[in-house]
């Protein structure tokens, strides 16, 4: 079965942590709805996440543009996608539906932003240990072949796409 666009960029992401597959599953369903969405409104849809948190199930999206955005972008969006969603997920039950900006610790969720933010601080977390750590702090170099290269205390290392877990830029303050 071939996967759609938006199949394969949360998928590829796996949205940064692990979901279940539920909720895969949903995080794809509303980037499928949520992107074109933000770009007929001029903005980039980053980041989608989807968990349970203490208050209950929340839905988070990261939204930016050229610029940045404001907190009436964040609102316009929420408003019409909480319409949308109000209609095609009503099978998911209880959620809180959040959008924001990415912050200066934006989230890098798709393949094509490891190469996007060469050169900018970055922090990875890994599923698990490789070699000895789950942590790395440094200068992102790139992706090629599902492989991104960081260079953390003077010595590049290699880590696999599918490895990482969470990946964020650091004290990230423009465009690129």
């Amino acid at each position: 079965m071939k996967q759609s666009k938006a199949e394969e960029k949360v998928i590829s992401q796996e949205t940064s942590k692990s979901l279940p597959q539920k909720e895969k599953q949903i995080a794809t369903r509303v980037w499928s709805v949520a992107e074109p969405l933000c770009l007929d409104e001029g903005m980039e849809l980053v980041f989608i996440e989807f968990r349970r948190e203490s208050q209950g199930r929340v839905l988070r999206l990261y939204i930016d543009k050229q610029g940045g955005v404001t907190l009436d972008d964040c609102a316009l969006i929420s408003r019409q996608l909480g319409d949308i969603l109000d209609v095609t997920l009503e099978d998911i039950g209880p959620y809180s539906l959040e959008v924001s900006s990415p912050g200066v610790n934006r989230p890098i969720g798709r393949p094509e932003d490891y190469n996007r933010f060469k050169g900018q601080q970055v922090h990875l977390k890994t599923r698990q240990p490789i070699d000895g750590r789950k942590n790395y702090r440094g200068v992102l170099r790139g992706i090629d072949e599902s492989i991104v290269a960081v260079v953390c205390d003077n010595e590049e290392v290699h880590i696999p796409l599918e490895a990482i877990s969470i990946a964020r830029l650091v004290n990230f303050n423009g465009e690129n």
